[in-house]
């Protein structure tokens, strides 16, 4: 049987922080916008992940909300948590079956990829380098290979970078910034994988990657689709690389 969690005791400003994340909850499902910084889960020591700020929801004498999925921690955007067992257990099945659909937004250097939209078929395996791990594009019949699809579109393009749309098949580790980086786009500021930190002159805050929206079979029926705003860092930067995203 899996161990519970013990409680975590959360400061009122805690609290106060990520209660402020909610963009939508009901009987079955918080959605949160992620902030970029903010580990999911096992992040660095001294500071609360998202998955033990979520006690801030747990009723007395219940356990919290449970993550349905992770972003990494420079990522930002939309991310599921289940209030109870059995919507942690539709939802987690939903996932399994890819009937979750992930809608991302990227800027990526030096411009729009070619074609401007398409999709990326590339196979992927992970790599160790001292404690950290990476992931590799490989040939389909390496021993590791792990499938990986994703679909993408240019929103808007400029000479030095362009926003793209990303729309992930798989769910593999770092596929987006994989993927996109096999292409020669990488994704600005995504130092491991090749990314620039510096555009026109602009610097890059941080990975600029942002879940947008996330489309899934709510527990109660139907479907649910819920968006994230893109946080203001994010368009500070492509306002100023004139990638405006046309309507």
């Amino acid at each position: 049987m899996r161990k519970a969690a013990q409680p975590v005791v959360l400061t009122p400003e805690e609290t106060a922080f990520v209660q402020g994340l909610v963009i939508h909850e009901d009987a079955e499902l918080l959605a949160l916008a992620k902030p970029p910084g903010l580990s999911s889960q096992g992040g660095r020591r001294g500071a609360n992940t998202l998955d033990e700020l979520l006690w801030a929801f747990a009723k007395p004498g219940k356990a919290r909300p449970r993550l349905i999925h992770r972003l990494d921690r420079d990522t930002s955007g939309v991310i599921l948590a289940a209030k109870t067992q059995p919507a942690a257990g539709f939802l987690g099945k939903a996932m399994m079956a890819r009937r979750i659909r992930k809608t991302y937004r990227a800027i990526v250097t030096p411009g729009a990829p070619a074609p401007a939209a398409g999709v990326i078929d590339a196979p992927l395996r992970r790599e160790a380098i001292g404690r950290e791990a990476y992931m590799r594009v490989c040939p389909p019949d390496h021993p590791d290979a792990e499938g990986a699809v994703t679909r993408y579109r240019t929103l808007a393009a400029g000479s030095t970078a362009a926003l793209v749309e990303l729309e992930p098949q798989t769910g593999r580790m770092h596929q987006l910034r994989v993927h996109l980086a096999s292409i020669g786009r990488p994704i600005a500021g995504d130092a491991r994988y090749g990314g620039s930190l510096v555009v026109a002159g602009q610097p890059v805050p941080r990975l600029m990657l942002h879940a947008h929206a996330l489309a899934f079979p709510h527990p109660a029926g139907g479907l649910k689709r819920i968006v994230a705003e893109v946080p203001s860092d994010f368009q500070a930067l492509a306002s100023r690389l004139g990638l405006a995203e046309r309507g």
